[in-house]
C-alpha cells in the first residue's frame, strides 16, 4: 500500500499530526503533478456545500463541488475520466485526467453525456513550491500511497476515505481512525 516517492497519480494521506490544519486535516490528496518545480494536487474527500450550478450559471446539474485545497479558492478546477469527450485533457495517471475544454464540459453535462461519476469539480487546489512537499514528507506530515482505485477513485473518495485508509494502515493509525476530528473536544 505504501509508496515511497510522491509522483503524479499517487495519493497523499494527511498524517494525524496535521490535526488543526483547516485545509489538510484528514485529507486525501490526489497528486496531479510533482516535479522539481513543485507539486499540485486536489483534496478528494472534502465536499463543500455548493453544487456546480451554484457556481456556473450555464450548468443545470447538481454535481458536488469539493475543496481542492487552499490555493486559488476562487477558481474552479476539475478532474475526470472521459478524455475521449473532453479535448485538451492531461492525463494524471491510471485513467484520471485534469482539465480540458470547459465549454465542452458545460455542453456535455447539460446534455447528460457526463455523469457525476465521470467528473469532479474543485474550488482551489493544493500546491507546494519546489521541494516543499519533500520537506513535508520528511517531517512526516503525509503518507504517500498508490491509488489502488485507479480511475474509480472518484467513486471511492468520500468523506470517510481518510478513516478507511487509517484503518488499512493499521498499527497506531488504527487508533487515529476512531479519534474525533478535533481531539481537544474529546
Amino acid at each position: 500500500m505504501h509508496a515511497t516517492d510522491p509522483q503524479k497519480g499517487k495519493l497523499l494521506i494527511a498524517e494525524p499530526s496535521l490535526t488543526g490544519d483547516l485545509s489538510f486535516n484528514r485529507s486525501i490528496v490526489l497528486l496531479a503533478e510533482h516535479n522539481t518545480d513543485g507539486s499540485v494536487g486536489f483534496i478528494l474527500n472534502k465536499p463543500l456545500e455548493y453544487n456546480i450550478s451554484d457556481l456556473v450559471d450555464d450548468i443545470s446539474a447538481n454535481f458536488e463541488v469539493y475543496n481542492g485545497g487552499p490555493v486559488e479558492q476562487d477558481n474552479l478546477y476539475f478532474i475526470h475520466k472521459v478524455p475521449h469527450l473532453i479535448e485538451d485533457s492531461v492525463e494524471i495517471s491510471n485513467g484520471i485526467y485534469w482539465g480540458g475544454n470547459f465549454e465542452k464540459i458545460v455542453s456535455l453535462i447539460n446534455n447528460n453525456k457526463i455523469s457525476k461519476e465521470d467528473i469532479r469539480f474543485f474550488l482551489g487546489y493544493s500546491g507546494w513550491d519546489s521541494f516543499q512537499l519533500d520537506d513535508e514528507l520528511s517531517s512526516k506530515s503525509w503518507i504517500v500511497i498508490n491509488n489502488e482505485h485507479k480511475s474509480d477513485i472518484l467513486q471511492h473518495a468520500t468523506p470517510a476515505l481518510w478513516k478507511e485508509k487509517m484503518t488499512q494502515l493499521g498499527g497506531d493509525y488504527l487508533l487515529w481512525s476512531n479519534a474525533p476530528e478535533d481531539p481537544a473536544l474529546n
